[in-house]
């Protein structure tokens, strides 16, 4: 026993490459024993028999061909491990693979296709897919099973995390038990399937982190998109299957997602050749405020108040202000006025905020074929929907999604999310405040409107008083337009000297204008 120990210890050091003899496809007639390796066609991967950490036993699985750190990346008999070197792979003629220990019956894994094969053949392909189809099939959709179909605990570009709707399973990464055990544990990444599907991390059944739900450029949760340059994602919904897929844009990246059971989180890497090594972009859960559910009921977590993470929404406070004083927020908050409640006279309204993950989706409705008006309307409508946003948030918005009962899980961020619309009585809705603001624009313009009437009337006068003055001139002084005397001819004629030229003072619209002699202006003090 000791001796085979060595043995196993050595094999490992050595990599399991440099012992192998290299196989491209293996067909009904052929078998993979350990020893021996599968490698996809460009050389990137390596399928084969290894042991993990400081184990003795040995797995089935691939990894990396071409870079120095042992990757495992997939891993078949996960919880069965074959104590020796007896493992031998076999494609049957039914279109399975089987693995079993060499000279006995026992099986330590399987697959099942319900496909009819036609010399089936397995092969590895360069995205890190091992596939068991028809030979001469290149339909991606006819592959009698690939290992796409059941991931381990690593994401690899290209594979899809959701569920399949035509064959019931899911796709998702589940954690290592240890680095030396591939056992799944309880901590995964997958589909929650509800009217509003989103992607979580799960311990079991209970939710540690929601990633949220694909909102048409991002999920929810992670509104980072500073990685856009590397990678495109695509979200896939119809009745075939809910999917969401991450590839990278340059074939040469390596790039690889791994759940791990002692962070409780998943970390996203990508291979550098400088270093030599893995280098981590980013891990999920980020913060304390993606902790499931940490500030109750209708409040949020915001990372910019690291003293006080959880804020109740206007409108509501805590539940126990006690527990909330003692930074426990679990119970979460509670209205402080309550809902109207009715259909016919509802005043109801809304407060839009923005910056969000949007809540938990266990209880939502969808309706992706209606705009954010009707989408308000229908929520208002029923006394149970709590808020309502854009399903669909590219190009303005689009759909509609409506929250019903509590909400929890809310995560306010400092830059991204999204807009939320949530139900409050109308003191609290901003009904009264927009009636208050309409008064208050009402008012500025009409002042605005007296100011301009005011200077119009001002310009007016000052312009009648020039024309008065002007008059006063020309009369010294006698400017009384409804008492001014009536004069002949013979008087005008005397007044002027005969409309003699010397006494001409200008020339207007209305004729010349003439100075009156002196013996005139007597006559006016005499008659005034």
């Amino acid at each position: 026993m000791a001796i085979l120990s060595f043995i196993v210890i050595l094999a490992y050091i050595l990599s399991p490459s440099s012992l192998a003899t290299e196989l491209d496809s293996i067909h009904v007639s052929q078998s993979l024993s350990d020893g021996m390796t599968l490698v996809s066609q460009g050389g990137k991967f390596e399928l084969g028999f290894f042991s993990p950490g400081n184990s003795h036993k040995r797995y089935l699985g691939i990894w990396y061909k071409k870079i120095p750190v042992h990757t495992v990346v997939w891993v078949a008999n996960r919880a069965n491990p074959i104590n020796d070197f007896s493992g031998t792979l076999t494609v049957k003629s039914t279109g399975n693979l089987s693995l079993t220990e060499n000279g006995t019956e026992t099986t330590f894994w399987s697959t099942i296709s319900r496909k009819q094969a036609k010399n089936p053949v397995l092969e590895l392909l360069d995205s890190g897919n091992l596939v068991l189809r028809n030979e001469g099939e290149s339909n991606p959709k006819a592959y009698l099973w690939q290992s796409f179909d059941y991931p381990s605990d690593t994401y690899l570009p290209s594979m899809k995390l959701g569920r399949d709707l035509q064959n019931g399973f899911d796709w998702c990464v589940t954690s290592w038990k240890s680095r030396n055990d591939p056992s799944p544990v309880g901590f995964s990444l997958g589909l929650v399937l509800n009217d509003y599907p989103e992607f979580s991390i799960m311990n079991g059944t209970k939710n540690l982190y929601r990633a949220g739900p694909w909102n048409g450029l991002y999920l929810s949760g992670y509104p980072d998109l500073s990685y856009t340059y590397i990678f495109e994602t695509t979200y896939v919904k119809n009745k075939d299957e809910i999917s969401y897929s991450s590839n990278t844009k340059i074939d040469s990246i390596l790039a690889r997602a791994v759940i791990n059971q002692t962070s409780q989180s998943i970390t996203q890497y990508i291979w550098d050749d400088n270093l030599q090594n893995w280098k981590s972009f980013g891990s999920k859960p980020v913060d304390v405020c993606d902790k499931y559910d940490l500030c109750g009921a209708f409040s949020y977590c915001s990372v910019t108040e690291p003293q006080h993470v959880c804020q109740c929404f206007k409108g509501f406070s805590p539940k126990s202000p006690e527990a909330w004083n003692s930074n426990n927020s679990s119970q979460g908050c509670i209205r402080d006025k309550p809902l109207s409640c009715n259909n016919v006279t509802s005043t109801d309204g809304f407060v839009k905020y923005t910056g969000l993950k949007v809540p938990d989706t266990q209880h939502t409705k969808l309706h992706e074929n209606i705009n954010l008006d009707e989408c308000r309307n229908m929520c208002l409508k029923n006394c149970s929907c709590m808020a309502y946003a854009n399903s669909d948030i590219r190009g303005g918005g689009s759909g509609c999604v409506m929250w019903f009962g509590n909400l929890i899980d809310i995560k306010m961020f400092q830059s991204g999310g999204q807009d939320l619309y949530i139900r409050m009585p109308a003191l609290e809705s901003g009904l009264q405040h927009r009636n208050k603001k309409k008064v208050i624009i009402t008012s500025i313009i009409g002042a605005i409107c007296a100011t301009v009437l005011l200077c119009v009337y001002v310009i007016y006068r000052v312009q009648r008083n020039n024309i008065e003055w002007s008059k006063a001139e020309l009369f010294e002084g006698y400017v009384n337009d409804t008492d001014l005397p009536m004069f002949d001819l013979l008087m005008v004629t005397t007044a002027t000297d005969n409309f003699s030229l010397n006494n001409k003072i200008g020339q207007g619209g209305f004729g010349t204008v003439y100075k009156v002699i002196r013996s005139m202006n007597s006559w006016f003090q005499t008659n005034k």
